[in-house]
């Protein structure tokens, strides 16, 4: 069927849907990954914790010897900023691996296109079968598979810990903060390692879903690549147009040219000299239809024609329109001219002339 999605997404296909926020990634990875990295965090931001809370602790009875509003301010004060500073580094390291996280996972873009309300989101037909079709049957799947294995890791962890914490009457309070601490950093990073192995299996799923998503059909190809590199029917238009506009350019300075060398049918090349400009230059130059053109406009604006062969056909080949002619030419050019010249002195340029020098060599 032609309307059957069975082509992959073109490159500008795949802008397109990264400019909308059309991509296969998952928000598990990155907090999967943040959870991991904290855990090796964490220990520092409890132990700067900790010492610091030793420190206002040890600060206590003074306040209670001698109570003053500004040193419990101030206490307050550190204490505060004694907080941010203990919790920025595990703040800044889930950060950074959140970002990389969705880095790597397509790049960083703002789709500021999501933020344009859509009524057909609230279509409740489109909602249902998004509650009953593959993608809601997956999302289940994930979250009961995901409550299991987290499920299993606390009672592993929870396990091995109570026993100790039920003998640890007789542990100074340090000692059993080490076990508290030492057990919850490892289900940390036991959910954590579960966690990204559930994240991985779900982002190939988004992957290869969004993929499918953005399959096309042929028709749709064929479409783009016309908008892209422009359909051949408009651009075949648009050289006709480009033309017939040159051909318009040549046809208004053929008055203003001081001689128009024809072949005597088949070509025609109108020159004009200014010597204060340098060489001569074409300013029209044609063949068939157009050299009629040349030469009827010639005759109209009483610009004299002169017919040589050779040079004609070496004009013709050799220049072009606009620019001035090559040095090779200069010898026959001159000599075309200067009988111009001597016809116009006689006070008879206009017309049809035969060069006398038709015959002689180009140098």
């Amino acid at each position: 069927m032609s309307g059957e999605k069975t082509e992959q997404p073109t490159q500008q296909r795949l802008t397109k849907a990264k400019k909308e926020g059309q991509i296969g990634r998952t928000p598990d990875l990155g907090a999967w990954f943040g959870m991991l990295a904290a855990s090796v965090v964490l220990p520092y931001t409890l132990g700067k914790g900790m010492e610091h809370a030793r420190e206002l602790t040890g600060k206590i009875p003074l306040i209670i010897a001698d109570p003053d509003v500004a040193k419990c301010l101030a206490i307050l004060k550190e204490g505060l900023f004694g907080v941010v500073w203990a919790v920025l580094p595990l703040a800044l390291t889930m950060m950074a691996v959140g970002v990389a996280a969705a880095g790597a996972q397509g790049g960083i873009r703002v789709a500021t296109k999501l933020f344009v309300p859509k009524f057909n989101r609230l279509n409740p037909f489109t909602g249902l079968k998004r509650m009953v079709g593959p993608q809601a049957l997956w999302e289940l799947t994930k979250s009961l598979f995901k409550t299991s294995v987290l499920g299993a890791v606390l009672y592993m962890t929870l396990k091995d810990i109570v026993p100790q914490l039920m003998q640890a009457g007789h542990l100074p309070l340090t000692a059993l903060l080490d076990i508290v601490t030492h057990a919850v950093i490892s289900l940390i990073r036991a959910a954590a390692v579960a966690g990204i192995a559930m994240a991985g299996a779900d982002y190939f799923v988004v992957r290869r879903r969004t993929q499918k998503q953005l399959k096309m059909t042929k028709e749709e190809v064929k479409q783009e690549h016309k908008n892209s590199e422009g359909d051949p029917l408009i651009k075949s238009q648009i050289r006709a147009r480009q033309m017939a506009m040159a051909r318009n350019r040549q046809m208004a300075d053929v008055p203003t040219a001081d001689v128009v060398v024809v072949n005597p049918v088949h070509v025609a090349v109108a020159l004009r000299y200014e010597p204060e400009k340098g060489a001569p230059r074409v300013v029209a130059m044609g063949k068939g239809p157009m050299a009629a053109k040349i030469r009827e406009l010639a005759t109209e604006n009483r610009v004299p024609m002169v017919q040589d062969i050779a040079l004609a056909r070496a004009l013709d080949s050799g220049c072009q329109v606009g620019q001035e002619i090559p040095a090779e030419f200069f010898g026959a050019v001159a000599r075309v001219l200067a009988f111009v010249m001597s016809l116009k002195t006689r006070g008879s340029a206009a017309g049809l002339h035969r060069s006398p020098n038709s015959a002689s060599a180009m140098t």
